[in-house]
């Protein structure tokens, strides 16, 4: 399996970026929420100063064998579909990457579709979907170490280009159902309290989705470790969105945590290498079934909470403006010293 060389960052700066936001004009503790996010993104980035330099969208977009049961409302199809919309500049996330400054990266993962030549999409097809995962696994070792570098080679090249904060998500049918299969078995949270409405079933279709997934659980006959269980249930989208996060972690950068599928893959990518939860900004909190149970198990403290649940990298980058201006008080706030004023507080 590729490896990643991690490092929590250094927390010797702490206290000198403690006492730079502690000596700007305003009561101590008086921003909030922005105090401890520039403290995280100066810590990360080691210096009193940082700057957000570039900032990308990666959606890893690939299809799921297990959608072929009716666990999800959409058919197979619409992955193909949502790509040419984001190609359009339609979808949801396409508005606010353009609303935030956000470039946007496009890479087919495992699309079960042979898309045209198209300079815009990013071909790293490791298969035509997953396998379905109620009968066997949804890859082989081969083909999961296989998507972790390539996901890892797309955010190389967003480094080389000057990105230092980088969000990710995804596109695939069937996906929610792969990555409740993932929270459940590295978590112990029963399965029910996992399982949710995906792109919109209603309670029956849940049931149905819940009954699909127990039974899947029951077959599995693997290993239980880390790996084995992000490559039995898949999907190829999400492993090289855990591969993503690892390198960007490796490469010192920020990682906008979007909604319950990318969650997850923090999820894995935190089972394998613990420190790279340090570089993670956690976005929102979705809408999705089991999502704020997760956020709790990794002791997420998100930025958000709109009911959101559409994926593609949308909650992270919505909350990008937050981020933002906890950088901007940073470097443009004044001091009490450089303006003269008297400490308050």
């Amino acid at each position: 399996m590729i490896t990643f060389n991690i490092h929590k960052p250094d927390t010797a700066i702490c206290e000198a970026l403690r006492q730079r936001i502690d000596s700007l004009s305003k009561p101590k503790g008086s921003l909030g929420r922005l105090e401890s996010l520039a403290l995280q993104i100066g810590t990360i980035q080691q210096t009193l100063k940082p700057e957000l330099k570039h900032p990308v969208n990666v959606i890893y977009a690939a299809d799921h064998g297990i959608a072929d049961e009716g666990v999800s409302l959409s058919p197979k199809e619409v992955t193909r579909q949502v790509i040419y919309n984001f190609l359009n500049g339609g979808s949801g996330v396409c508005f606010l990457a353009r609303q935030h400054g956000f470039d946007m990266k496009i890479v087919d993962s495992g699309v079960d579709y042979d898309f045209p030549a198209n300079p815009r999409i990013i071909d790293r097809k490791i298969r035509k979907g997953t396998r379905n995962f109620l009968h066997e696994a949804a890859l082989t070792v081969e083909e999961a170490d296989k998507a972790l570098e390539w996901g890892a080679d797309i955010v190389s090249d967003c480094h080389r280009e000057g990105c230092n904060v980088i969000s990710f998500g995804e596109m695939g049918i069937g996906n929610t159902s792969a990555s409740s299969m993932w929270m459940s078995c590295l978590t112990g949270i029963p399965l029910p309290e996992c399982v949710g409405a995906g792109s919109g079933l209603n309670a029956a279709g849940v049931q149905h989705k819940l009954e699909v997934l127990q039974a899947s659980l029951a077959n599995y006959k693997g290993s239980g470790d880390t790996f084995d269980i992000m490559r039995y249930f898949g999907g190829i989208e999400m492993i090289m969105a855990v591969g993503g996060m690892l390198r960007a972690a490796e490469l010192g950068m920020i990682i906008l945590v979007d909604g319950f599928i990318m969650t997850n893959c923090v999820l894995v990518a935190s089972k394998l290498y613990p420190e790279m939860q340090d570089y993670c900004i956690f976005g929102h909190c979705g809408d999705e079934s089991g999502h704020k149970k997760l956020l709790d198990y990794l002791h997420a403290d998100p930025l958000l909470y709109l009911g959101m649940r559409l994926g593609e990298g949308s909650g992270s980058v919505c909350a990008y403006p937050i981020v933002d201006s906890a950088v901007r008080m940073l470097n443009e706030m004044h001091t009490f010293e450089e303006e003269a004023i008297t400490k308050y507080f």
